[in-house]
C-alpha cells in the first residue's frame, strides 16, 4: 500500500507516509518543553507515524501566540526538545520541528480561555500579561485585537535572525526536519497574503515584493539547515475572501521556494483574519487536498495534504493515485495515537501486529488468536 512506502526527502527516508500535524498544546511555561510534551508526542511515535512534528515553536519571545505556545529562541530551550526528538528517533520516526512567529495574532488567550486577546483580568488570574505585537501593517487582526507596530526594516532583519538562530537550534537539538509555520495568519502568512499585506516599500506591494520575506527566511535557515535534511513549508494555499490570496499564488509561491531550497509545501488554507467576509470553506473529507494535488503536479514540488482526513483507504488513495506525497492528520491522532497501526490492519498490510512495538504487539496479537479461537467477539 503506498500510504505505508518509504519516501526519501534529501538525505532521510520516513518509513511512511503519515505524518503527525503540528497541534499546538499550549502546556510550555516561557516557552520551555516539559515532560508533558514529551508524552504528548512521544506517543505518535510509538503508534507508527512516520514524521512526527512539534507544535508550533516561537523564534521570538513575542512571536508566542500565546503564553503557553513553545519557544526555541534561547539556547536553554534546545533541551527539553532534544530529548523529544531523541526519543522520537530512536522508536523509527522522524523527528521535525515547526518554527513560526505568530505576528499580529501573538498575545492570545488559549482557546479554552476564549482565545481573545490577553488583557489585565489574565494577568491578574494566570499572571500572563500581554505583550506588543509586530506585523507588517498597523492593521490588527480583527475587530477587537490590538494594533500592532507596523514593522520596519530592523524588525524584518530581527525576525529574519531568529529563523536562522532557530534552526540552528533545532539542529543542535537533533531534529531532522523543519517546517516553517507560514500559515493560519501567522507572520509570514501576513506578508504574502494582499489581504493583510498593504506595505508600499520593498516587503509589499506586488507579489514578489509580498514572498519576499518568506523567500529570505528559507535561505536564512538553509544557511544553518545542513543540505543533506529536509525544509518544509506549511501554507494556506488560499485565503477564502475576496481579494486575498488565491491557488495560483500558491502555486507560483512554491516555484520559488522550491528554488529557495525547500523540499516540501504543506497545503492549508484560511485564518488571514480581519474584517473581510470569509468565503465559505467546502469543509469535508480531504476538502484541501486538491491544493497539494495543484502544488505536487504544477510546480514539481512534493507536497502534503491536510485537513479533514481519517479514513486509511482514503489517505492511502491520496498518496496512491499521486495527489500528494504525505499525509498529515491531528485530532484524529489525538482521539487515536494508534490510527498509523490500525490503518496497516485496515489495509491489509499487517495481520499480525508485527509493525507494533513488540512490548504491545506481542501481547494483542496472543489475546486476537485466544478471540478467534474462543469465538469470542471482543476482548479485554
Amino acid at each position: 500500500m503506498a500510504l505505508f512506502s518509504p519516501l526519501s526527502l534529501r538525505g532521510v527516508t520516513f518509513p511512511n507516509r503519515i505524518a503527525v500535524s503540528p497541534m499546538s498544546q499550549y502546556a510550555a511555561k516561557d516557552g520551555y518543553a516539559s515532560d508533558y510534551h514529551f508524552a504528548h508526542l512521544a506517543r505518535f511515535a510509538l503508534g507508527g507515524a512516520g514524521l512526527v512534528l512539534t507544535e508550533a515553536t516561537a523564534v521570538e519571545e513575542r512571536g508566542r501566540r500565546t503564553p503557553g505556545d513553545l519557544g526555541l529562541w534561547q539556547d536553554g530551550q534546545i533541551d527539553g526538545l532534544a530529548r523529544i526528538a531523541g526519543f522520537v528517533a530512536s522508536e523509527g520516526a522522524v523527528p521535525g520541528i515547526q518554527l513560526g512567529h505568530a505576528g499580529r495574532k501573538a498575545s492570545e488567550r488559549r482557546p479554552w480561555h476564549g482565545q481573545t486577546p490577553l488583557n489585565e483580568e489574565d494577568a491578574a488570574l494566570r499572571d500572563e500579561a500581554p505583550w506588543p505585537a509586530i506585523a507588517p501593517t498597523s492593521e490588527p487582526y480583527g475587530e477587537g485585537w490590538p494594533v500592532p507596530r507596523a514593522m520596519e526594516i530592523g524588525d524584518i532583519e530581527d525576525v529574519r535572525a531568529s529563523f536562522r538562530a532557530a534552526a540552528a537550534r533545532a539542529r543542535e537539538a537533533g531534529f531532522r526536519v523543519i517546517e516553517v509555520y507560514a500559515a493560519h495568519g501567522f507572520l509570514l502568512h501576513q506578508f504574502y497574503s494582499p489581504a493583510c499585506n498593504t506595505r508600499s516599500d520593498a516587503y509589499g506591494g506586488d507579489f514578489e515584493g509580498r514572498i519576499r520575506l518568506l523567500l529570505e527566511v528559507a535561505s536564512d535557515i538553509r544557511s544553518e539547515w545542513p543540505d543533506d535534511l529536509p525544509l518544509l513549508f506549511r501554507i494556506s494555499a488560499v485565503d477564502w475572501v475576496e481579494g486575498g490570496w488565491e491557488l495560483d499564488d500558491t502555486i507560483a509561491l512554491a516555484r520559488a521556494l522550491k528554488q529557495a531550497g525547500v523540499d516540501m509545501v504543506v497545503c492549508s488554507s484560511g485564518a488571514i483574519g480581519g474584517t473581510a467576509t470569509p468565503i465559505r470553506m467546502p469543509v469535508a473529507a480531504g476538502f484541501q487536498a486538491p491544493f497539494a494535488q495543484a502544488v505536487r503536479r504544477e510546480a514539481d514540488l512534493a507536497s502534503m495534504a491536510v485537513g479533514f482526513i481519517w479514513d486509511p483507504h482514503f489517505a492511502d488513495a491520496l498518496v496512491s493515485d499521486g495527489r500528494t506525497d504525505m499525509v498529515a492528520l491531528a485530532r484524529e491522532l489525538l482521539n487515536n495515537p494508534n490510527w498509523p497501526l490500525h490503518a496497516a490492519q485496515a489495509l491489509g498490510v499487517d495481520d499480525d501486529y508485527g509493525r507494533w512495538k513488540p512490548q504491545f504487539g506481542w501481547w494483542l496479537n496472543k489475546r486476537e488468536r485466544l478471540i478467534k479461537k474462543l469465538g469470542l467477539r471482543g476482548g479485554d
